[in-house]
């Protein structure tokens, strides 16, 4: 899923969350809840039944935190991996392992 500059909460489980993502597969709400549970966040992912038979299960994932942005948290540099490197918008959408500083020189 693209970044959404849209800031929605929404219950999950019973609970109020900041939507971080939606229609995720489990290797990304894995990939997720690892990185933000790491920076200090409560997260709560609903697994979402497929539509058609046969298809695969997506999961919603969110945070406790109503004040959670990944935009704002990405971009302002405040997520950091376990490694203790600021996590930019490449690695947050998983196109790279490899967090270069410099991503506006590619």
């Amino acid at each position: 899923m693209a970044f959404s500059g849209k800031h929605i909460v929404e219950e999950i489980e019973g609970t109020r969350c900041s939507l971080v993502e939606t229609g995720v597969s489990s290797s990304r709400m894995q990939f997720l809840s690892d990185l933000l549970t790491y920076n200090g966040f409560k997260v709560i992912s609903l697994a979402i039944p497929p539509k058609e038979e046969g298809g695969e299960v997506t999961y919603k994932v969110g945070v406790t935190d109503l004040l959670f942005n990944p935009v704002i948290a990405v971009y302002e540099k405040s997520l950091k991996t376990k490694e203790r490197i600021k996590v930019s918008a490449d690695y947050w959408n998983q196109k790279t392992e490899d967090i270069d500083p410099y991503y506006w020189i590619k």
